[in-house]
């Protein structure tokens, strides 16, 4: 038995799939674990596999290989260097366990399987795995230790049960996706199991961009009295190694080193951030482009482009018709500057005049609608599609939440593109973050400081400019309004009646069943836009899964 422990928690970017590039990962931190003399490092959930593989999980073969790579890992610990802990898939008979090896010496010590499998908001993990029973405690250099993974803490009995059975410190390896104030929840119910057991728990967690997620890392120690003594980057790559010792009150932890969490502004820029430039790297393409309209949210999407990947790697084109307002020329050539990004300018007049043409003795003498508007977004679609192939970059869309709730967005238009790193903010948060970027440089922002995007751009009224004279506004509440209807509506699925009373008379029972009919009816919409990242509890696609079909409307409200 040992009164002393060195423990190295890998917080690291895995990508989904790539078993042997998550390997060479695992190789190189168990070796940075041997140089600093730790005892135990630690991997974050199903690190070899990535998290979450989905249904990968229903092929053999990957299944097959995935345990492969950890027995490959676990060939190559040596006698005396640190035990290593290994969230990993297994098979276990006939079923599929989400499982964590521990080895040491070259072979596998000991095996203990997922309790708690969460079915709900993104994960459905009981759609693959087998849940285990109540885990017990593994010893390591002689110390009871329990291993929780993930959802298994936020189930008090799985953190008693293995007190009970005498763990002395808990090992939490997990799989925790970012929203916002996700790093406080977690923490929270860290020092509740803490407060309730009295024993020590190391927390760890995966960094990295993953489709539509986004892993923040962060990873922490609790003592107990509620004590913070270890805590990781955010948003970033890190190997936390700190020296425990035993004390008459419990293990303590000798070495406290706190990195400070992301500000509440600057997490929801860092998750876009890192959740554009995963998707763009992990998924091989050299550079992306988009339209630059002069407005606020292609100015947001193009500053977050060049904050995560360079400047030299984002295009930027412009798009005029005859209602694009000089003063939108002017700001879109000004934001680009002031980015660095290759910046073109693409009239649409020709064609968009030659479809018309031709359409004309279809349409007959009907008047003007929302087809021409139509004609002109989808114009600009096929344009950045057009050079998407050619010169093969990932085309960015750059609607925000707000329009997509509503609908207020084109088919094959706007809505054109791979991904949307704007996607689940809502304008009032567009515009907010575009003031903080202003004033601040993200830490690792390959982008410039100072006032990126033009206050111009911010101040001026938006509109999609597809006829004289147009503004959002005339089509759809003042922002505020329905951000705020948003909000009740989809993120805390509140009922009409309930989103009137919130409002304390800022708006009546009609306004709001206008924007639920709104909602619904744009879901066909959002079910064929681009993929973006989850900044919230709730965001379309991910998290939210409402049918198109439906003949639900609430009809409370006054």
């Amino acid at each position: 038995m040992t009164n002393r422990l060195r423990i190295a928690l890998a917080q690291l970017n895995p990508k989904v799939g790539a078993l042997a590039g998550n390997l060479a990962l695992a190789r190189a931190a168990y070796a940075e674990a041997v140089a600093a003399g730790a005892d135990i490092v630690m991997f974050s959930e199903l690190f070899l596999a990535g998290y979450f593989p989905e249904d990968l999980l229903f092929k053999p073969r990957f299944v097959s290989d995935a345990m492969a790579a950890a027995e490959a890992l676990v060939a190559e610990t040596t006698a005396g260097g640190p035990v290593l802990v290994l969230p990993t898939i297994w098979r276990d008979g006939e079923v599929l366990r989400n499982a964590v090896l521990v080895a040491e010496g070259g072979a596998i010590t000991a095996l203990r399987w997922k309790r708690e499998l969460p079915n709900d908001d993104v994960f459905y993990e009981q759609r693959y795995f087998a849940p285990g029973p109540l885990p017990e405690p593994v010893t390591i250099r002689g110390v009871s230790i329990g291993i929780p993974i993930c959802e298994d803490i936020w189930h008090p009995e799985v953190c008693g049960h293995l007190k009970a059975l005498g763990a002395e410190l808990m090992l939490c390896p997990n799989g925790s996706p970012y929203w916002r104030n996700k790093q406080h929840e977690r923490m929270n119910l860290v020092r509740a199991r803490v407060a309730e057991d009295g024993v020590p728990m190391l927390y760890l967690n995966q960094v990295g961009g993953q489709d539509e997620l986004v892993f923040d890392g962060a990873s922490f120690a609790i003592e107990p009295g509620n004590r913070l003594v270890l805590q990781g980057r955010s948003f970033g790559t890190d190997m936390l190694i700190s020296d425990w010792e035993r004390q008459p009150e419990g293990w303590r932890c000798t070495t406290p080193a706190i990195t400070p969490l992301s500000k509440v502004d600057e997490a929801p820029w860092q998750a876009a951030m890192l959740g554009l430039r995963d998707y763009v790297e992990k998924n091989g393409f050299k550079s992306v482009l988009l339209g630059l309209s002069g407005g606020i949210d292609s100015a947001v999407v193009a500053a977050l482009a060049v904050d995560a990947l360079g400047a030299e790697r984002v295009h930027s084109i412009m798009l005029p018709y005859r209602y694009t307002s000089p003063e939108s020329l002017k700001d879109a050539e000004d934001c680009a500057k002031r980015l660095g990004v290759r910046y073109d300018v693409l009239p649409i007049g020709p064609p968009v005049e030659a479809a018309l043409a031709e359409l004309a003795p279809v349409f007959s003498d009907r008047p003007a609608d929302l087809t021409e508007e139509n004609i002109q977004s989808r114009m600009r679609g096929v344009y950045l599609m057009a050079i998407s192939n050619k010169l093969g970059g990932l085309l960015l869309t750059t609607g925000n939440k707000s329009e997509m709730a509503v609908g207020y967005a084109t088919l094959y238009g706007d809505m054109n593109g791979g991904f949307n790193p704007i996607k689940d903010m809502l304008k009032m948060e567009v515009y907010h973050l575009a003031a903080w970027r202003n004033a601040h440089l993200p830490l690792g922002a390959l982008g410039p400081s100072g006032e990126v995007i033009p206050q111009a751009i911010i101040d001026k009224a938006p509109s999609a400019e597809l006829r004289p004279d147009q503004t959002d506004q005339q089509s759809l509440p003042p922002y505020p309004i329905l951000d705020e209807i948003i909000t009740g509506l989809v993120e805390n699925e509140l009922s009409v009646a309930e989103v009137v009373r919130n409002g304390e008379g800022r708006f009546d029972g009609d306004l709001v069943r206008r924007i639920e009919r709104m909602i619904y009816l744009a879901e066909y919409k959002r079910r064929q836009s681009a993929p973006g990242v989850k900044l919230s509890r709730k965001a379309f696609g991910l998290g939210r899964k409402y049918p198109i079909t439906s003949g639900y409307r609430d009809g409370s409200g006054s």
